[in-house]
């Protein structure tokens, strides 16, 4: 039942070359966005899929099944991303691909976020996620201190995702500072 993780938002793309799971695991972001995880509407998820409640429920049996699989499609939709980012990339270079899709990532998100409408079920999430993106950020930090380099780094990008702010290159000059990136250019 798995479908290849993708970018639905590939131009010219129409909703039938749009696997019905993808489609419906985008469908449920939408929903998230607006509604958060308690008043999450498997009604809305299937409309704003364009499919109908049974097909939903051929492919999620629950509410819970529903999100458990979106978390799953969430962090494979990052570290795919992160991984076409890092692609053919060494050492110094690669981090710093990293931390820019980090920034490019969280900038993505549309207006409502899920912190804004369900405080807790974002910290929940987070908390479960932040081991994850610590272990993955310090395999690209080379030298010492790479694992509190690294939690600082994944300290700065939680906070920039709670307290949103639009300054793109400053949340990338801290996270660089967070790992020992030193700044280039004549106006470091």
């Amino acid at each position: 039942m798995n479908e290849p993780v993708g970018d639905i938002e590939d131009g010219g793309v129409g909703l039938d070359d749009i696997p019905t799971r993808t489609r419906i695991l985008a469908a449920t972001a939408e929903a998230l966005e607006r509604s958060g995880h308690t008043k999450l509407s498997l009604s809305e998820v299937a409309q704003q899929a364009a499919v109908s409640r049974p097909t939903l429920y051929r492919w999620f049996a629950s509410k819970e099944e529903l999100l458990v699989a979106f978390g799953v499609y969430e962090r494979e939709i990052f570290d795919t991303g992160l991984a076409r980012a890092t692609s053919g990339l060494h050492r110094a270079e690669k981090l710093d691909a990293a931390l820019r899709f980090i920034v490019a990532y969280q900038q993505s998100y549309s207006g409502a976020r899920l912190v804004d409408v369900e405080p807790e079920a974002a910290i929940a999430q987070l908390a479960e996620g932040i081991p994850l993106m610590r272990a993955g950020l310090e395999r690209l930090i080379a030298g010492p201190n790479a694992a509190v380099k690294a939690a600082t780094a994944v300290r700065v990008a939680v906070s920039q995702y709670i307290v949103r702010s639009d300054d793109a290159d400053e949340f990338l000059a801290q996270l660089r500072h967070a790992v020992g990136i030193k700044p280039s250019g004549p106006n470091s």
